[in-house]
């Protein structure tokens, strides 16, 4: 009988042993296995960091101007002529007063200059002004020297690209049109974190003929 036990747990001793030799990958297919999910897993992160990353970076090269107001400069100076049929814009300027923007227009006929504020979201009216010229001023002579030319004016939205890739980076705040050496042109500001400049494109063209950055 004890011969009999002991030949019995030998067997069994060398039947778990085959089994385990069967096997010999189980253990490193189990960590190889853990090992490509982690790598997959952080694959699919860094994929997504980047595609956020990049939407962001696109986000912020477009955002050239703030958003501009549903008033054109064109119908804003069309209600400062349906005021005052014979008057030539002389300075057209839109800014912001607590962040709404407003156009300040000037424009002379040959006895009178006229200034009026027009509401840019509402063309409401306000702050009109009328003043008499100097003698030496009127029957044209203002007129003629500061009339602007008040056509095929280039966008709001394009002179302000214009304004942005010529400073690098920035946002473009405030626009005045004016006139120098017989050339109608816009005064764009940029403002890029604390330094403001101004540039100044022909209103037509889209050339840019002088940048200035403020002390």
């Amino acid at each position: 009988m004890k011969k009999t036990t002991i030949v019995m747990g030998i067997a069994f001793v060398g039947l778990l042993a085959g089994c385990s030799q069967n096997n010999p990958n189980s253990s490193s297919q189990s960590v190889e296995s853990s090992t490509e999910q982690s790598t997959t897993t952080t694959t699919s992160s860094a994929v997504s960091s980047t595609a956020a990353s990049t939407t962001n970076t696109a986000d912020s090269t477009t955002n050239t101007t703030g958003e501009l107001p549903s008033v054109t400069v064109e119908e804003a100076i069309k209600v400062f002529q349906d005021k005052y049929p014979d008057a030539a814009i002389t300075a057209l300027e839109l800014d912001t007063t607590f962040g709404n923007y407003f156009y300040k227009i000037e424009g002379v006929d040959d006895a009178n200059e006229y200034e009026m504020t027009v509401d840019a979201e509402t063309k409401a009216v306000s702050d009109e002004r009328t003043e008499a010229l100097d003698a030496d001023e009127q029957n044209g002579v203002k007129k003629a020297e500061d009339q602007l030319t008040i056509t095929d004016l280039l966008s709001l939205a394009e002179i302000s690209d214009i304004a942005v890739k010529e400073v690098g980076s920035g946002e473009a705040t405030d626009w005045d049109l004016d006139k120098e050496m017989d050339i109608t042109y816009w005064e764009v500001k940029v403002q890029d974190g604390n330094t403001q400049t101004n540039v100044k494109i022909n209103a037509q063209t889209g050339e840019v003929l002088e940048t200035e950055i403020d002390d």
